[in-house]
């Protein structure tokens, strides 16, 4: 039953961060991003928040330590929407799985474009 709960949670904390993210938060070093996914300890003290990021890899790290900066804010505004009894903490990390599905897809096409018809 627990499990259930943590997944449940987990999800409201990824749709609440992403609306957060997208339309309140003001920094110009944040770019275009994706919360992909959170993972939550089973006691819900701790998220992990895993983001996709547009953007150069200077660019990626300037965003990521722009949501560092605002974590607190961030949080705050969860604790706001999320009712729980005690707020998680955030740790953003970046998810690469996309960039990795993509390059898999180029590498694909570019043997097929090899391969072509004969």
């Amino acid at each position: 039953m627990a499990k259930i709960r943590v997944g449940r949670v987990s999800e409201q904390i990824k749709k609440e961060l992403s609306l957060i993210i997208q339309t309140e938060l003001k920094d110009p070093r944040i770019g275009f991003i994706t919360v992909t996914g959170v993972e939550t300890t089973n006691d819900l003290s701790q998220a992990r928040v895993y983001l996709s990021v547009l953007g150069s890899d200077e660019q990626k790290e300037e965003t990521l330590r722009a949501l560092s900066k605002a974590s607190g804010y961030l949080r705050s505004e969860l604790g706001k929407r999320v009712k729980l009894r005690h707020t998680p903490e955030l740790q953003f990390k970046f998810d690469s799985s996309i960039e990795y599905g993509s390059r898999i897809e180029s590498l694909l096409s570019d043997i097929n474009q090899d391969m072509g018809p004969k």
